[in-house]
């Protein structure tokens, strides 16, 4: 509808605005977007679960995203929406009021409006939404390719404009990592930074939870209103101007496991190197960091493994019957299966890899403000690269070669984004990664502002997107 027309290129304090000024209404931005998903959900299958009854008669407090459409991922409970963890075990469930966490209450205090849950790999084990459950989540920039994982659903929702952004959560990079290959900002908080989004565990403490934007602004906003203001870092706020400092930032180029990225990938980040240096920054190529790649990926899986193994327990006594092998996608089981081979050394054993990783990270990057990577070591995949029904060995070697700067971060509570700032020449997007010390995420904020505001990006709109097909 004309009313409508050209309201899903603006970012959520765009869109709050209005509603604001009356220009809008909340019932307004619900109709456009049932729009957008309407003409985009069949082919990008983004949205699993959606409530628009329950929106509509959601009473909407008067916070900052007032009225502004908003997606929880598929692996976090919302009350009264489906909770399937996109597995086919809980492809029934839904999530009661007791799952409300505090979490959710920020969200909806804030004003956003959760209309429904975006797609994620099974358990969000995986970095490619294609799930035995859902199929597959296709990137809005070239329909062939993975919008990538965990929060696949989340990032190719925003990057095609049917929501200006979404909830998604990061335990080795599924915030960055979807926000590269889609051409969104993605940021990671702090370890403790949020009021808690989950129950706690061993895999939980690797998870960040936070959304996937267009704008820097969106995202600070949203990290200002989830953020623990009585936690143990000082509270942050609303972080809305560039940095007005030169940072010392370290770079190197090498994954945890001793490759060098792609070429196109190394472009990208000599490029942002030159602009960090015309920016005033002093940009120091150092050496990769000393880790045993290697063995943190191993231990990653054998905390997910036993994540998982937890589940299937829980859910076994519950129902009182076994879960079936065709109740979980491959992947999950081969998970399972090698926690149990390996046997009750191989937690102790993950837990002293992700000590030590902890350290030497910590200690490379001591004395410097920041440091920037690629956020991915290859341009991104087709569907099916990192399919759930690939052997495990397989999928752990391509994850490896694949996803190897982001994890450490988790590891080591570090916040951490993907800024979106090149295109390769056949028009798809490559994220750069930023990182600093545990607590800083005030001054990544900054850099990213002050990165948005020297090459902007949010006009820049994906062939598959409403505002490209509908709107040009």
């Amino acid at each position: 509808m004309a009313k409508f027309r050209g309201l899903s290129r603006l970012d959520g304090v765009g869109q709050a605005a209005l509603v604001a000024r009356g220009e809008l209404t909340a019932s307004d931005l619900l109709d456009a977007f049932a729009e957008r998903l309407e003409a985009l959900n069949a082919l990008l299958r983004v949205v699993p679960a959606v409530d628009l009854e329950r929106a509509r008669a959601a009473k909407v407090p008067p916070g900052p995203f007032a009225g502004v459409p908003f997606m929880v991922k598929e692996v976090t409970p919302y009350p009264g929406l489906r909770w399937s963890c996109g597995s086919r075990v809980f492809a029934g469930n839904v999530a009661g009021p007791e799952t409300r966490t505090p979490y959710i209450g920020r969200i909806d205090e804030s004003g956003l409006v959760t209309v429904g849950k975006s797609a994620a790999s099974e358990f969000g084990l995986l970095g490619s939404t294609e799930t035995l459950l859902e199929g597959v989540t296709h990137n809005p920039w070239d329909l062939s390719l993975s919008a990538a994982g965990s929060s696949g659903g989340a990032a190719a929702a925003v990057a095609a404009g049917i929501v200006p952004l979404a909830h998604a959560n990061d335990g080795v990079g599924s915030i960055r990592i979807p926000a590269s290959v889609c051409g969104l900002f993605g940021f990671k908080p702090s370890r403790t930074r949020c009021v808690p989004a989950s129950l706690p565990s061993e895999f939980g403490a690797l998870v960040s939870d936070h959304c996937v934007s267009r704008t820097v602004r969106d995202s600070a906003l949203f990290l200002s209103v989830t953020e623990d203001r009585a936690g143990p870092l000082p509270a942050v706020g609303y972080v809305r101007e560039p940095l007005a400092r030169s940072l010392r930032i370290a770079t190197w180029t090498r994954t945890l496991l001793g490759e060098e990225p792609e070429p196109a990938v190394r472009r990208a980040v000599d490029d942002a190197a030159g602009l960090c240096a015309a920016l005033g920054h002093r940009v120091e190529p150092v050496a990769s960091p000393d880790l045993d790649g290697a063995a943190l990926g191993d231990a990653f899986f054998i905390v997910a493994g036993a994540a998982v193994a937890g589940l299937v327990e829980l859910v076994d006594r519950l129902r009182g019957h076994p879960v079936q092998r065709d109740e979980l996608e491959p992947f999950s089981w081969a998970l399972v299966d090698e926690l149990e081979r390996r046997g009750p050394g191989a937690l102790p054993a993950a837990r002293a890899a992700f000590a030590a990783g902890t350290e030497r990270y910590l200690e490379t990057i001591r004395g410097f403000d920041a440091v920037l990577t690629p956020t991915l070591a290859t341009t991104p995949w087709r569907l099916g690269h990192l399919s759930p029904v690939l052997p495990r060995e397989e999928l752990l070697r391509r994850t490896g070669r694949t996803v190897g700067y982001t994890p450490i971060h988790n590891i080591a509570g570090c916040p951490a984004m993907s800024v979106p700032l090149h295109w390769t020449d056949e028009g798809v997007p490559i994220g750069v990664h930023f990182a600093a010390a545990p607590g800083a995420d005030a001054l990544l904020l900054g850099l990213a502002h002050q990165l948005e505001e020297a090459r902007p990006w949010a006009d820049r709109w994906a062939p598959f997107s409403y505002p490209r097909l509908f709107e040009a």
